[in-house]
């Protein structure tokens, strides 16, 4: 009973899957017990009735015997050798009937009844068989005479009776054993029954308190939700999952309740709240838009004033720019200011208000001018009409360029998000004005480098041949003073081609200067290029173009084109060569330009040493392929002529300057 009620108890507390399992076990069990017990006793009463009709057997068969016995004493005569064989035949089946019997077989099945001293009968009957009824009908088969059958067969006969009403008194109680057993087989049969109708009936209020009910509820639930009723509640009847289910429900249906009454306040709220960030979108996308334009700082901040002002709905508004060598706030823009105040406030020390605390602090600040103090902030403001001030500082990468003000002549409360977004603005300005700055240096580098080209070409070429003309007109002063005629016709030539070729080291630097690629047309550049030198020289010359490939852009192929003339005009003037090629290749990897000559050559490291004109220009065409991000190469020999390769990879097509 303990066992019991702790089972009961732990069902309780368990869960819903734990109960299911351990009732549907139990009945499981249960049944099986009930259908075991049932099959063992049929099993049992199939054994019985073979029994049974086994016993029944022998009776029938000691009748036989008996009677075979008297046929054969009515006829007087000696047993025949047949007869004997078939009194031993008939003897011996009744022998091995009775102890089947006896012994029970489990695999017909045959077994005998245990109670009601039985088994001890058949064990008596048995014996009789063995010491009495066998020996004389051995008796009779070992001694076939008249008077032996004779009398042996009388005395059989009175046997047989005993024998015969034993048998019928175990075969009565064997039936009287076997209507007992089948009783308590249809009491089993009826237990099952009862069981099944109980467990039926068990499993039924089970999982109608623990499943059926409790979905119901739910069931219920949901439907009332689904009307947009959300005091809906469903009662937790156990602490299982459907309990668990159940008390989430009513946590969903109370929170769902808590969110459809302030519906309407969170959509508002939320509502106000994309306003809010679409205006901020709206305000940096125009802003944005304004800074990417080509103007320089004075227009970049005039519009970014003006764009700002507007928005924020400020009276007045001032850009000032850090001066970082004498660490002042310069005014460079501004709108809505009175002359004196300008007067006042054009130049700003950082420390000197509250704009120089914000530069230095890099961030944005709202200060209302009546309660400012004079630490912060001067009086400057309020004497101007100024209720709110609010300044931002001008940053690019976390570096302070100067700062914007907004001025309000009513008091104005400048939001955390508007803060941020002032912030935001400033670093765009920042980064705007910072880019205008580089875009000028580049320039200024880009105008200078090319002048230092230009020194070094000019230097290479004119000033060389400058400095040979002076040195034959002091050759020519010299030979005119001592009457030399033939030293002064010999100078005179000198000085005539000297001047030519002043003269077309001039005209090939006018052409070298002028020449652009237009439209991306390298390939026509170069052969125009090569046509001069032929057209100048009369040297052969050969232009291979091989492969497709995206164009370069125009100041990485006006750097290829100065190389190439570079390495033409070297030709021109020290390789004595017969022919030259240049070589184009494109492809997925970048451009390839190979220029090759069958001049005179030189040993590298001497040009390098001796630094003469065309250690120049060899140094000045490096010099424009690292400009471009390309790899410059020369390989030459004494009189195996000289070739200048230059690989312009993909990537590095573009480079700064």
């Amino acid at each position: 009973m303990n066992s019991t009620q702790s089972t009961l108890m732990l069902l309780r507390g368990s869960g819903l899957s734990v109960k299911i399992t351990a009732i549907l076990l139990g009945f499981f069990l249960a049944a099986l017990t009930a259908i075991g017990l049932t099959l063992f006793i049929s099993w049992h009463l199939e054994g019985a009735a073979a029994a049974i009709n086994d016993a029944g057997s022998l009776r029938m068969r000691m009748y036989r015997l008996a009677h075979h016995l008297a046929r054969a004493d009515e006829l007087g005569q000696v047993p025949s050798a047949t007869f004997a064989s078939d009194l031993r035949r008939r003897a011996d089946e009744f022998e091995n009937v009775l102890a089947n019997l006896r012994a029970g077989d489990p695999t017909r099945p045959l077994f005998l009844p245990r109670d009601d001293g039985i088994p001890e009968d058949v064990e008596r009957l048995y014996e009789d068989w063995r010491t009495r009824l066998r020996p004389i009908l051995e008796a009779i088969v070992t001694t076939p005479t008249p008077a032996m059958l004779h009398a042996r067969a009388l005395d059989f006969d009175a046997q047989v009776v005993a024998a015969v009403a034993t048998i019928d008194d175990i075969v009565l109680r064997m039936e009287h054993s076997y209507g007992r057993n089948t009783n308590i087989l249809r009491a089993s049969q009826v237990g099952l029954v009862v069981l099944a109708v109980i467990g039926t009936f068990v499993l039924l209020r089970f999982f109608f308190l623990t499943v059926i009910r409790p979905l119901y509820e739910l069931q219920v639930g949901v439907k009332r939700m689904e009307k947009e009723d959300f005091d809906a509640r469903v009662p937790v009847l156990a602490n299982d999952e459907f309990g668990e289910l159940s008390a989430g429900f009513n946590q969903m249906a109370a929170h769902l309740q808590d969110l459809y009454a302030t519906l309407e306040e969170r959509v508002d709220a939320k509502t106000r709240s994309l306003e809010s960030r679409n205006r901020e979108l709206r305000i940096l996308y125009d802003i944005v838009g304004f800074l990417r334009e080509p103007n320089d700082v004075d227009s970049l901040c005039r519009g970014f004033l003006e764009r700002v002002q507007k928005t924020m709905g400020a009276t007045a508004g001032s850009a000032r720019l850090l001066d970082l060598e004498s660490r002042n706030l310069c005014m460079i823009v501004h709108d809505g200011l009175a002359d004196d105040f300008l007067d006042r406030e054009e130049v700003l020390a950082c420390g000197e208000c509250a704009c120089g605390e914000v530069v230095l602090g890099g961030r944005s600040l709202a200060l209302d001018v009546r309660e400012g103090s004079l630490d912060l902030t001067r009086d400057a403001c309020a004497r101007a009409g100024f209720q709110t001030v609010s300044a931002t500082s001008i940053t690019a990468n976390k570096r302070p360029l100067g700062v914007f003000n907004l001025f309000f002549a009513t008091p104005t409360s400048i939001s955390e998000q508007d803060s941020q977004l002032l912030e935001t603005l400033g670093q765009q300005l920042g980064i705007a004005i910072e880019n205008q700055r580089l875009h000028a240096r580049e320039r200024e580098l880009a105008v200078s480098e090319e002048r230092n080209l230009l020194a070094r070409e000019l230097h290479d070429s004119i000033a060389q041949g400058l400095a040979f003309l002076n040195l034959q007109v002091q050759m020519l002063e010299r030979a005119l003073a001592e009457n030399k005629e033939q030293d002064v016709r010999n100078t005179v030539d000198m000085l005539r081609r000297g001047i030519q070729e002043s003269y077309e080291d001039v005209r090939e630097l006018l052409v070298h200067f002028r020449t652009r690629v237009e439209q991306q047309d390298l390939d026509a550049a170069i052969a125009a290029a090569l046509r001069r030198l032929a057209e100048q020289t009369g040297v052969a010359t050969d232009l291979e173009v091989q492969g497709d490939g995206a164009p370069l852009d125009p100041e990485a192929e006006t750097q290829v084109l100065y190389i190439v003339q570079e390495a033409l005009s070297n030709v021109r003037k020290h390789a004595n060569a017969s022919s030259v090629s240049v070589s184009l290749r494109r492809g997925r990897h970048g451009l390839s330009v190979t220029v090759r000559d069958d001049g005179v050559g030189f040993v590298e490291g001497r040009v390098a040493d001796d630094g003469g004109e065309a250690h120049i220009g060899l140094q000045i065409m490096r010099e424009r392929a690292l400009r471009i991000g390309g790899h410059f190469a020369v390989r030459s020999s004494p009189g195996r002529g000289t070739e200048l390769r230059l690989q312009l990879p993909r990537t590095n097509h573009k480079v700064a300057a």
